[in-house]
């Protein structure tokens, strides 16, 4: 299974583009820091997370303010033309 849930704060966001077929789509970057329980130990782990929208999520995302905190919910892709990482959000709410 394939399923992420994160809370972060949104901190940078791309000018909206549009796929071939019309789709709007939304690059932003998240941040998140929290206490993980790791081997016996809490670790505090900071992360910056390379993120995209389609459709209406896209849309509601591009009209939330940089700044504000929210749990997402989506999966783990490979970027378009890189093999690093992109957390593609399905739905968010306000944290």
């Amino acid at each position: 299974m394939n399923q992420v849930l994160l809370t972060g704060i949104l901190v940078e966001r791309d000018a909206m583009r549009y796929t071939p077929a019309g789709l709007p789509a939304l690059g932003f970057r998240l941040e998140h820091s929290s206490l993980v329980h790791d081997v016996h130990a809490q670790r505090k782990v900071d992360m910056s997370v390379k993120s995209m929208a389609f459709g209406a999520v896209a849309e509601r995302l591009a009209a939330q303010p940089l700044g504000s905190s929210w749990k997402f919910s989506g999966f783990l892709a490979n970027g378009r033309q890189s093999k690093s990482l992109v957390f593609q959000v399905q739905e968010f709410v306000q944290d």
